[in-house]
Protein backbone atom coordinates (compact mmCIF):
# COMPACT_ATOMS: atom_id res chain seq x y z
CA UNK A 1 0.00 0.00 0.00
CA UNK A 2 1.03 3.53 -1.00
CA UNK A 3 0.88 6.53 1.12
CA UNK A 4 0.02 8.75 -2.10
CA UNK A 5 -2.89 6.57 -3.06
CA UNK A 6 -6.91 7.55 -2.49
CA UNK A 7 -7.08 4.07 -0.88
CA UNK A 8 -4.74 4.99 2.24
CA UNK A 9 -5.82 8.57 2.85
CA UNK A 10 -9.61 7.64 2.69
CA UNK A 11 -10.29 4.12 3.90
CA UNK A 12 -6.66 2.52 5.71
CA UNK A 13 -5.92 5.96 7.34
CA UNK A 14 -8.76 6.80 8.63
CA UNK A 15 -10.13 3.83 9.93
CA UNK A 16 -6.88 3.09 12.09
CA UNK A 17 -6.82 5.95 12.92
CA UNK A 18 -10.22 6.24 14.35
CA UNK A 19 -10.08 2.97 15.56
CA UNK A 20 -6.74 3.40 17.97
CA UNK A 21 -8.63 6.46 19.17
CA UNK A 22 -11.64 5.16 20.26
CA UNK A 23 -10.29 2.11 21.69
CA UNK A 24 -7.71 4.52 23.64
CA UNK A 25 -11.12 6.83 24.68
CA UNK A 26 -12.50 3.89 26.18
CA UNK A 27 -9.18 2.95 28.14
CA UNK A 28 -8.02 -0.08 26.30
CA UNK A 29 -4.83 1.25 25.99
CA UNK A 30 -3.05 -2.62 24.86
CA UNK A 31 -5.41 -3.35 22.57
CA UNK A 32 -5.52 -0.08 21.64
CA UNK A 33 -1.83 -1.11 20.38
CA UNK A 34 -2.66 -4.76 19.08
CA UNK A 35 -5.30 -2.76 16.79
CA UNK A 36 -2.41 -0.20 15.09
CA UNK A 37 -0.11 -3.67 15.21
CA UNK A 38 -2.74 -5.64 13.21
CA UNK A 39 -3.53 -2.25 11.20
CA UNK A 40 0.41 -2.23 10.30
CA UNK A 41 0.20 -5.92 9.57
CA UNK A 42 -1.97 -5.38 7.11
CA UNK A 43 -0.77 -2.71 5.38
CA UNK A 44 2.18 -4.60 5.24
CA UNK A 45 0.69 -7.15 3.68
CA UNK A 46 -0.93 -5.00 0.98
CA UNK A 47 2.66 -5.77 -0.94
CA UNK A 48 3.76 -8.71 0.41
CA UNK A 49 0.91 -11.19 0.50
CA UNK A 50 1.47 -14.47 2.53
CA UNK A 51 5.76 -13.22 3.43
CA UNK A 52 3.95 -11.60 6.47
CA UNK A 53 3.38 -14.66 8.57
CA UNK A 54 7.43 -14.63 8.19
CA UNK A 55 7.82 -11.31 8.93
CA UNK A 56 6.00 -11.96 12.57
CA UNK A 57 8.24 -15.32 13.23
CA UNK A 58 10.93 -12.94 12.58
CA UNK A 59 9.75 -10.58 14.83
CA UNK A 60 9.07 -13.01 17.33
CA UNK A 61 12.36 -14.85 16.53
CA UNK A 62 14.27 -11.55 17.33
CA UNK A 63 12.69 -10.73 20.57
CA UNK A 64 13.18 -14.14 22.12
CA UNK A 65 16.82 -13.72 21.52
CA UNK A 66 17.02 -10.20 22.26
CA UNK A 67 15.51 -11.63 26.02
CA UNK A 68 17.85 -14.57 26.21
CA UNK A 69 21.08 -12.22 25.94
CA UNK A 70 19.50 -9.54 28.33
CA UNK A 71 19.26 -12.92 30.64
CA UNK A 72 22.81 -14.15 30.21
CA UNK A 73 23.98 -10.63 30.84
CA UNK A 74 22.18 -10.36 34.39
CA UNK A 75 24.04 -13.68 34.79
CA UNK A 76 27.16 -12.80 33.54
CA UNK A 77 27.37 -15.88 30.87
CA UNK A 78 29.41 -13.99 29.00
CA UNK A 79 30.11 -16.99 26.52
CA UNK A 80 26.17 -17.53 26.46
CA UNK A 81 25.63 -13.92 25.01
CA UNK A 82 28.25 -13.77 22.49
CA UNK A 83 26.53 -17.66 21.10
CA UNK A 84 23.16 -15.78 20.89
CA UNK A 85 24.44 -12.38 19.39
CA UNK A 86 26.19 -14.46 17.48
CA UNK A 87 22.79 -16.64 16.32
CA UNK A 88 20.61 -13.87 15.94
CA UNK A 89 22.96 -11.82 13.58
CA UNK A 90 23.47 -15.01 11.55
CA UNK A 91 19.88 -15.58 11.39
CA UNK A 92 19.35 -11.50 10.12
CA UNK A 93 22.40 -11.57 7.69
CA UNK A 94 21.39 -14.97 5.98
CA UNK A 95 17.88 -13.52 5.98
CA UNK A 96 18.55 -10.99 4.11
CA UNK A 97 21.38 -12.50 2.51
CA UNK A 98 18.54 -15.04 0.92
CA UNK A 99 15.91 -12.59 -0.54
CA UNK A 100 17.65 -10.16 -1.82
CA UNK A 101 21.35 -11.79 -2.97
CA UNK A 102 20.49 -15.01 -3.28
CA UNK A 103 20.37 -15.04 -7.22
CA UNK A 104 23.62 -12.21 -7.26
CA UNK A 105 25.43 -14.67 -5.86
CA UNK A 106 24.67 -17.64 -7.85
CA UNK A 107 25.06 -14.87 -11.25
CA UNK A 108 28.39 -14.87 -10.11
CA UNK A 109 28.84 -18.30 -9.59
CA UNK A 110 27.80 -18.96 -12.61
CA UNK A 111 30.12 -16.34 -14.16
CA UNK A 112 33.21 -17.62 -12.07
CA UNK A 113 32.80 -20.99 -12.81
CA UNK A 114 30.76 -21.60 -16.07
CA UNK A 115 28.16 -23.32 -14.62
CA UNK A 116 24.75 -22.87 -15.37
CA UNK A 117 23.13 -22.72 -12.06
CA UNK A 118 20.04 -21.36 -12.55
CA UNK A 119 18.19 -18.55 -10.22
CA UNK A 120 16.27 -19.08 -7.93
CA UNK A 121 12.45 -17.17 -8.16
CA UNK A 122 12.25 -15.00 -4.85
CA UNK A 123 10.27 -12.16 -4.41
CA UNK A 124 12.22 -9.22 -2.60
CA UNK A 125 10.12 -8.74 0.61
CA UNK A 126 9.24 -4.99 1.26
CA UNK A 127 11.58 -2.98 3.64
CA UNK A 128 12.95 -6.10 4.53
CA UNK A 129 16.88 -3.93 4.27
CA UNK A 130 15.40 -1.24 6.92
CA UNK A 131 13.44 -3.69 9.59
CA UNK A 132 16.33 -6.41 9.29
CA UNK A 133 18.79 -3.09 10.55
CA UNK A 134 16.17 -2.34 12.99
CA UNK A 135 16.48 -5.70 14.46
CA UNK A 136 20.44 -5.88 14.22
CA UNK A 137 20.62 -2.45 16.39
CA UNK A 138 18.02 -4.78 19.09
CA UNK A 139 20.42 -7.46 19.08
CA UNK A 140 23.43 -5.71 19.30
CA UNK A 141 22.41 -3.21 21.75
CA UNK A 142 20.87 -6.46 24.39
CA UNK A 143 24.18 -7.34 24.03
CA UNK A 144 26.01 -4.17 25.22
CA UNK A 145 23.65 -3.68 28.10
CA UNK A 146 21.66 -0.95 26.23
CA UNK A 147 18.46 -2.24 26.21
CA UNK A 148 15.75 -3.24 28.74
CA UNK A 149 13.06 -6.47 28.11
CA UNK A 150 9.86 -5.16 26.62
CA UNK A 151 6.53 -6.74 26.38
CA UNK A 152 5.52 -8.32 23.31
CA UNK A 153 3.26 -5.73 22.37
CA UNK A 154 5.68 -2.98 22.59
CA UNK A 155 8.01 -4.56 20.43
CA UNK A 156 5.81 -5.20 18.07
CA UNK A 157 4.57 -2.15 17.64
CA UNK A 158 8.12 -0.87 17.50
CA UNK A 159 9.16 -3.11 14.20
CA UNK A 160 5.71 -3.12 12.74
CA UNK A 161 4.85 1.07 12.89
CA UNK A 162 3.33 1.19 9.37
CA UNK A 163 4.38 4.92 8.98
CA UNK A 164 8.21 3.72 8.89
CA UNK A 165 8.08 0.09 8.17
CA UNK A 166 8.37 -0.13 4.62
CA UNK A 167 11.18 2.54 3.86
CA UNK A 168 12.14 4.22 7.10
CA UNK A 169 13.39 6.41 8.92
CA UNK A 170 15.57 3.55 10.48
CA UNK A 171 14.38 3.99 13.64
CA UNK A 172 16.25 2.76 17.18
CA UNK A 173 14.29 0.98 20.17
CA UNK A 174 15.88 3.27 22.14
CA UNK A 175 14.16 6.84 20.66
CA UNK A 176 10.75 5.02 19.81
CA UNK A 177 10.27 2.59 22.85
CA UNK A 178 10.09 5.10 25.69
CA UNK A 179 7.63 6.75 23.57
CA UNK A 180 5.48 3.71 23.08
CA UNK A 181 5.31 3.20 26.74
CA UNK A 182 5.14 6.81 27.62
CA UNK A 183 1.54 7.35 29.61
CA UNK A 184 0.60 10.66 27.26
CA UNK A 185 1.18 8.44 24.71
CA UNK A 186 -2.23 7.13 23.96
CA UNK A 187 -4.15 10.74 24.49
CA UNK A 188 -5.03 12.95 21.68
CA UNK A 189 -2.05 15.98 20.89
CA UNK A 190 -3.81 18.94 19.16
CA UNK A 191 -0.38 20.16 18.03
CA UNK A 192 1.27 17.09 16.92
CA UNK A 193 -2.22 16.28 14.75
CA UNK A 194 -1.83 19.21 13.07
CA UNK A 195 1.92 19.39 12.40
CA UNK A 196 1.38 16.04 11.37
CA UNK A 197 -1.18 16.65 9.00
CA UNK A 198 1.01 19.46 7.66
CA UNK A 199 3.85 17.30 6.89
CA UNK A 200 1.93 14.79 5.20
CA UNK A 201 0.70 17.18 3.22
CA UNK A 202 4.37 18.47 2.29
CA UNK A 203 5.68 15.39 1.75
CA UNK A 204 2.85 14.63 -0.65
CA UNK A 205 3.47 17.19 -2.68
CA UNK A 206 7.34 16.56 -2.80
CA UNK A 207 6.27 12.89 -4.02
CA UNK A 208 3.26 13.62 -6.72
CA UNK A 209 4.19 17.34 -8.37
CA UNK A 210 8.19 16.93 -8.27
CA UNK A 211 9.47 13.90 -7.78
CA UNK A 212 6.98 11.64 -10.01
CA UNK A 213 7.29 13.30 -13.08
CA UNK A 214 10.86 13.81 -12.93
CA UNK A 215 11.35 10.05 -12.46
CA UNK A 216 9.28 8.94 -15.17
CA UNK A 217 10.97 11.22 -17.51
CA UNK A 218 15.09 10.01 -15.92
CA UNK A 219 13.24 6.59 -16.18
CA UNK A 220 12.58 6.31 -19.70
CA UNK A 221 16.00 7.87 -20.50
CA UNK A 222 17.96 5.35 -18.20
CA UNK A 223 15.70 1.98 -20.17
CA UNK A 224 17.36 3.11 -23.17
CA UNK A 225 20.47 5.28 -22.37
CA UNK A 226 23.17 5.97 -25.23
CA UNK A 227 20.56 6.72 -27.77
CA UNK A 228 19.69 10.22 -27.01
CA UNK A 229 21.35 13.42 -27.22
CA UNK A 230 24.05 14.93 -24.40
CA UNK A 231 21.40 17.71 -23.57
CA UNK A 232 19.33 14.95 -23.02
CA UNK A 233 21.62 13.02 -20.85
CA UNK A 234 21.98 16.08 -18.19
CA UNK A 235 18.31 16.89 -18.02
CA UNK A 236 17.90 13.54 -16.78
CA UNK A 237 20.97 12.87 -14.77
CA UNK A 238 19.91 15.60 -13.06
CA UNK A 239 16.58 15.08 -13.14
CA UNK A 240 16.62 11.62 -11.41
CA UNK A 241 19.43 13.17 -8.93
CA UNK A 242 17.04 15.58 -7.47
CA UNK A 243 13.53 12.57 -7.75
CA UNK A 244 15.52 10.75 -5.75
CA UNK A 245 15.45 13.61 -2.84
CA UNK A 246 12.20 14.77 -3.15
CA UNK A 247 10.90 10.61 -3.90
CA UNK A 248 12.93 10.21 -0.51
CA UNK A 249 12.49 13.01 1.78
CA UNK A 250 8.77 12.88 0.52
CA UNK A 251 8.26 9.40 2.03
CA UNK A 252 10.09 10.85 4.97
CA UNK A 253 8.00 13.63 5.77
CA UNK A 254 5.19 11.52 4.96
CA UNK A 255 6.32 8.88 7.56
CA UNK A 256 6.98 11.46 10.18
CA UNK A 257 3.79 13.19 9.74
CA UNK A 258 1.65 9.54 9.95
CA UNK A 259 3.79 9.37 13.16
CA UNK A 260 2.65 12.16 14.91
CA UNK A 261 -1.21 11.25 14.39
CA UNK A 262 -0.51 8.75 17.27
CA UNK A 263 2.40 10.88 19.13
CA UNK A 264 5.55 8.77 17.59
CA UNK A 265 8.03 11.00 16.99
CA UNK A 266 10.35 9.78 14.30
CA UNK A 267 14.04 11.19 13.63
CA UNK A 268 14.06 13.58 10.39
CA UNK A 269 15.96 11.69 7.46
CA UNK A 270 17.12 15.04 5.35
CA UNK A 271 18.93 17.93 6.29
CA UNK A 272 18.95 19.46 2.62
CA UNK A 273 21.95 17.32 1.66
CA UNK A 274 22.36 19.14 -1.81
CA UNK A 275 23.85 22.57 0.03
CA UNK A 276 26.83 20.37 1.10
CA UNK A 277 30.40 21.24 0.29
CA UNK A 278 32.02 17.62 0.87
CA UNK A 279 31.08 14.35 0.69
CA UNK A 280 31.78 14.16 4.54
CA UNK A 281 29.15 16.96 5.48
CA UNK A 282 27.08 15.10 2.67
CA UNK A 283 26.91 11.75 4.05
CA UNK A 284 25.73 13.41 7.31
CA UNK A 285 22.87 15.68 5.43
CA UNK A 286 21.80 12.72 3.57
CA UNK A 287 19.44 9.28 4.59
CA UNK A 288 20.76 10.22 8.30
CA UNK A 289 19.34 7.49 9.78
CA UNK A 290 21.14 5.02 7.86
CA UNK A 291 24.35 7.28 8.14
CA UNK A 292 23.80 6.62 12.14
CA UNK A 293 23.08 3.07 11.45
CA UNK A 294 26.54 2.32 9.79
CA UNK A 295 28.46 4.32 11.73
CA UNK A 296 27.45 2.60 15.02
CA UNK A 297 27.39 -0.68 14.00
CA UNK A 298 30.13 -0.66 11.41
CA UNK A 299 32.52 2.11 11.59
CA UNK A 300 32.81 1.95 15.39
CA UNK A 301 32.89 -2.52 15.14
CA UNK A 302 36.40 -1.57 13.35
CA UNK A 303 37.47 1.84 14.08
CA UNK A 304 39.67 1.82 16.96
CA UNK A 305 40.54 5.22 19.02
CA UNK A 306 43.92 6.40 18.81
CA UNK A 307 44.31 3.06 15.97
CA UNK A 308 45.90 5.81 13.15
CA UNK A 309 44.46 6.62 10.46
CA UNK A 310 45.02 3.57 8.56
CA UNK A 311 42.44 2.19 10.42
CA UNK A 312 40.50 5.11 10.24
CA UNK A 313 40.04 5.46 6.32
CA UNK A 314 39.98 1.62 6.30
CA UNK A 315 36.93 1.85 8.59
CA UNK A 316 35.59 4.17 6.21
CA UNK A 317 36.04 2.02 3.25
CA UNK A 318 34.16 -0.70 4.94
CA UNK A 319 31.08 0.92 6.15
CA UNK A 320 30.56 2.48 2.36
CA UNK A 321 30.85 -1.02 0.93
CA UNK A 322 28.53 -2.41 3.50
CA UNK A 323 26.26 0.48 2.40
CA UNK A 324 26.93 -0.29 -1.25
CA UNK A 325 25.67 -3.91 -0.53
CA UNK A 326 22.63 -3.04 1.44
CA UNK A 327 21.37 -0.56 -0.78
CA UNK A 328 21.15 -3.63 -3.97
CA UNK A 329 22.60 -6.35 -4.81
CA UNK A 330 24.90 -6.02 -8.32
CA UNK A 331 28.61 -5.05 -9.15
CA UNK A 332 27.46 -1.17 -9.84
CA UNK A 333 26.07 -1.13 -6.33
CA UNK A 334 29.54 -2.13 -4.54
CA UNK A 335 31.71 0.34 -6.56
CA UNK A 336 28.98 2.59 -5.78
CA UNK A 337 30.26 2.36 -2.30
CA UNK A 338 33.37 2.00 -2.67
CA UNK A 339 33.88 5.72 -4.87
CA UNK A 340 31.21 6.86 -2.15
CA UNK A 341 33.91 6.21 0.71
CA UNK A 342 36.78 7.44 -1.49
CA UNK A 343 35.33 10.61 -1.80
CA UNK A 344 34.36 10.53 1.86
CA UNK A 345 38.13 9.70 2.69
CA UNK A 346 39.36 12.57 0.86
CA UNK A 347 37.06 15.25 2.32
CA UNK A 348 38.06 14.06 5.82
CA UNK A 349 41.53 14.19 4.85
CA UNK A 350 41.26 17.71 3.52
CA UNK A 351 39.40 18.56 6.68
CA UNK A 352 42.12 16.76 9.08
CA UNK A 353 44.82 19.17 7.46
CA UNK A 354 42.44 22.01 7.69
CA UNK A 355 42.29 22.49 3.75
CA UNK A 356 39.19 24.23 2.50
CA UNK A 357 38.30 24.79 -1.14
CA UNK A 358 36.11 28.14 -1.78
CA UNK A 359 32.54 27.09 -0.87
CA UNK A 360 32.02 27.55 -4.53
CA UNK A 361 33.75 25.29 -6.26
CA UNK A 362 33.74 22.96 -3.29
CA UNK A 363 29.94 22.81 -3.61
CA UNK A 364 30.21 22.16 -7.38
CA UNK A 365 32.60 19.11 -7.04
CA UNK A 366 30.30 17.97 -4.46
CA UNK A 367 26.83 18.33 -6.61
CA UNK A 368 28.99 17.01 -9.89
CA UNK A 369 30.18 13.91 -7.86
CA UNK A 370 26.45 13.31 -6.35
CA UNK A 371 25.02 13.52 -10.09
CA UNK A 372 27.89 11.14 -10.83
CA UNK A 373 27.41 8.58 -8.60
CA UNK A 374 23.39 8.80 -9.07
CA UNK A 375 24.22 7.91 -12.43
CA UNK A 376 25.58 4.80 -11.36
CA UNK A 377 23.03 4.20 -8.59
CA UNK A 378 20.39 3.61 -11.20
CA UNK A 379 21.89 3.09 -14.00
CA UNK A 380 21.94 -1.31 -14.52
CA UNK A 381 25.49 -1.58 -14.79
CA UNK A 382 28.45 -0.16 -14.78
CA UNK A 383 28.95 -0.15 -18.62
CA UNK A 384 25.87 1.70 -18.74
CA UNK A 385 26.55 4.78 -16.18
CA UNK A 386 29.94 5.07 -18.51
CA UNK A 387 27.69 5.22 -21.72
CA UNK A 388 25.67 7.92 -19.92
CA UNK A 389 28.47 10.05 -18.36
CA UNK A 390 30.20 9.60 -21.80
CA UNK A 391 26.85 11.21 -23.46
CA UNK A 392 27.21 14.31 -21.09
CA UNK A 393 30.43 14.84 -22.08
CA UNK A 394 30.39 14.78 -26.02
CA UNK A 395 30.09 17.47 -28.16
CA UNK A 396 29.14 15.69 -31.13
CA UNK A 397 25.80 16.80 -31.06
CA UNK A 398 27.10 20.49 -31.59
CA UNK A 399 29.98 19.70 -33.88
CA UNK A 400 29.82 22.21 -36.78
CA UNK A 401 27.13 24.59 -35.15
CA UNK A 402 27.73 28.10 -35.62
CA UNK A 403 26.39 30.43 -32.23
CA UNK A 404 23.00 30.73 -33.59
CA UNK A 405 22.36 27.35 -34.63
CA UNK A 406 23.57 26.62 -31.36
CA UNK A 407 21.30 28.60 -30.19
CA UNK A 408 18.21 27.50 -32.32
CA UNK A 409 19.32 23.86 -30.46
CA UNK A 410 18.84 24.87 -27.15
CA UNK A 411 15.59 26.78 -27.74
CA UNK A 412 14.15 23.90 -29.24
CA UNK A 413 15.44 21.54 -26.89
CA UNK A 414 14.07 23.73 -23.74
CA UNK A 415 10.65 24.43 -25.89
CA UNK A 416 9.93 20.49 -26.35
CA UNK A 417 11.08 19.80 -22.91
CA UNK A 418 9.82 23.06 -21.08
CA UNK A 419 7.36 21.09 -18.51
CA UNK A 420 10.75 19.11 -17.26
CA UNK A 421 12.47 22.02 -17.47
CA UNK A 422 10.53 24.15 -15.29
CA UNK A 423 10.15 21.08 -12.69
CA UNK A 424 13.97 20.82 -12.45
CA UNK A 425 14.26 24.35 -12.01
CA UNK A 426 11.59 24.74 -9.17
CA UNK A 427 13.21 21.43 -7.58
CA UNK A 428 16.64 22.90 -7.53
CA UNK A 429 15.54 26.12 -6.44
CA UNK A 430 14.11 24.31 -3.15
CA UNK A 431 17.08 21.96 -2.82
CA UNK A 432 19.74 24.58 -2.82
CA UNK A 433 17.79 28.09 -1.15
CA UNK A 434 14.59 26.98 0.84
CA UNK A 435 14.22 25.33 4.66
CA UNK A 436 14.16 21.96 4.72
CA UNK A 437 11.12 20.27 6.27
CA UNK A 438 12.87 20.27 9.57
CA UNK A 439 13.54 24.02 9.42
CA UNK A 440 10.08 24.89 8.88
CA UNK A 441 8.35 22.78 11.93
CA UNK A 442 11.33 23.79 14.23
CA UNK A 443 8.92 25.02 16.49
CA UNK A 444 5.91 24.85 15.09
CA UNK A 445 3.07 26.56 16.31
CA UNK A 446 -0.33 25.83 14.36
CA UNK A 447 -1.36 29.15 12.62
CA UNK A 448 -3.75 29.74 9.85
CA UNK A 449 -1.17 30.15 6.59
CA UNK A 450 -0.34 26.15 7.90
CA UNK A 451 -3.91 25.43 7.49
CA UNK A 452 -4.09 26.79 4.03
CA UNK A 453 -0.62 25.60 3.10
CA UNK A 454 -1.19 22.39 3.95
CA UNK A 455 -5.22 21.78 2.50
CA UNK A 456 -3.52 23.97 -0.95
CA UNK A 457 -0.45 21.11 -1.68
CA UNK A 458 -2.89 18.54 -0.14
CA UNK A 459 -5.32 19.24 -3.10
CA UNK A 460 -2.85 19.57 -5.46
CA UNK A 461 -1.48 16.20 -5.03
CA UNK A 462 -4.95 14.52 -4.49
CA UNK A 463 -5.98 16.26 -8.17
CA UNK A 464 -2.77 14.53 -9.65
CA UNK A 465 -3.34 10.99 -7.92
CA UNK A 466 -4.13 9.38 -10.74
CA UNK A 467 -2.40 5.88 -10.69
CA UNK A 468 -0.07 4.36 -8.26
CA UNK A 469 3.62 5.17 -8.54
CA UNK A 470 6.03 3.42 -5.74
CA UNK A 471 8.91 4.80 -3.99
CA UNK A 472 12.16 4.67 -5.35
CA UNK A 473 12.87 2.99 -2.29
CA UNK A 474 10.64 0.44 -2.03
CA UNK A 475 12.90 -1.86 -4.30
CA UNK A 476 15.80 -1.60 -0.99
Amino acid sequence: MIFSTYTFIFTFLPITFFGYRLLNTFKLHTVAKAWLVLASLYFYSQGSGSFVLIFIADILFNLTIGNLIMRANRAGSTGVKRLLLGIGLAQNILFLGYYKYANFMIENVNMVTGHAYSLVHIALPLGISFYTFQLIAYLVDCYRGRALPTPIIDFLMFVTFFPQLVVGPIVHHGDIMPQIQDKKQPLFNRANMMLGIFLFSLGCAKKIMLADPLTGYSAAYFSGAGAADTLTAWLSSVGYTMSYYFDLSGYADMALGLALFFNIKLPHNFNSPYKARNFREYWQRWHMTLSKFLSDYVFRTVYRKGSGSFNFYSAVMVTFLVSGIWHGAGWQFVLWGAINGVLVCASHFMYRRKWKLPFWLAWTLTFAGVIATRILFVSKDAEQAMDVMRSMVSLRDFAGMDFAAFSHHLLTFGAYHLYTIVLLVIAMLISFFAPNSSEITKDFVPRYRHAVAAALLLGISLSQMTSVSKFLYFQF
